[in-house]
């Protein structure tokens, strides 16, 4: 049975990175099609501006929590996530689980190149991974449909759509109905990272929930963004004391 916490009004699922491996393995297994995010405190704080997209997050077949900040208001909210399941991690477990499967990817998003970079480092990691299609970021409306016919001639297990959010996350939720892919995961810089465009933040900042901090040094025009974390503490520190209150006058 599905456990989720409320983190602001946002269902995050109470998983662990293995259950996570698990349960996409599952969705591969059942067909269909899905939908996977994985809401930071800044993507929660967007969507406490934005009902569209608290909507997209409700109805996702699993949210996992990407960043210590959304784990620590679990915390500081009563009912703890049991870790972070970042989505560049769970894509690296789940590439290591199911590569010798044969996994058919479909990279589509970020700047043009970064897919194909991304692809040939993938396939030296992970050998049995079939990248079946890559797609740039880049596009019309009027090259959507075409976009959703090339991902469906390559009938991937795994769709990766690295827009950014709230457009991944939009593009996935109006697209899903019409896509031939098992898994559709909203993975933000995730190809980056995969191309070797852009570097991990050091181990030991991951760890200690620094990464925001790694982020901000190499992209200072981040800053302004950066001012939703403690804006999202504000308002987590705020739920805590409502539903004390609420709890003591129902004592």
């Amino acid at each position: 049975m599905r456990k989720t916490v409320d983190v602001l009004g946002i269902p995050v699922d109470a998983v662990t990175m293995k259950e996570a491996v698990e349960i996409v393995g599952r969705f591969i297994e059942e067909g269909g099609t899905h939908a996977i995010y994985t809401p930071n405190a800044e993507i929660i704080m967007q969507a406490q501006r934005d009902p569209e997209l608290k909507e997209i997050l409700k109805q996702a077949d699993i949210l996992t929590a990407d960043g210590a900040g959304v784990v620590l208001a679990s915390r500081m909210l009563g009912n703890e996530l049991p870790e972070k399941v970042s989505g560049i991690d769970l894509v690296q477990e789940v590439f290591r689980k199911y590569a010798k499967n044969g996994l058919r990817c479909y990279l589509f998003g970020a700047r043009p190149g970064v897919a194909e970079e991304a692809a040939v480092n993938i396939i030296k990691d992970h050998p049995g991974i079939v990248i079946a299609g890559c797609r740039n970021g880049y596009f019309t409306d009027d090259e959507n449909d075409g976009i959703v016919a090339d991902i469906n001639r390559a009938s991937p297990d795994i769709l990766l759509v690295a827009l950014g959010a709230p457009k991944q996350e939009k593009w996935i939720h109006s697209n899903l109905d019409r896509l031939n892919a098992k898994v559709c995961i909203g993975v933000g810089g995730t190809l980056d990272v995969l191309s070797g465009r852009v570097p991990l933040a050091p181990e030991f900042l991951r760890k200690n929930g620094l990464e925001w901090l790694y982020r901000l040094c190499r992209e200072p025009r981040r800053a302004g963004r950066m001012l939703d974390l403690p804006r999202f503490l504000l308002r987590v520190c705020h739920a805590r004391l409502r539903s004390g209150k609420a709890g003591r006058k129902r004592g």
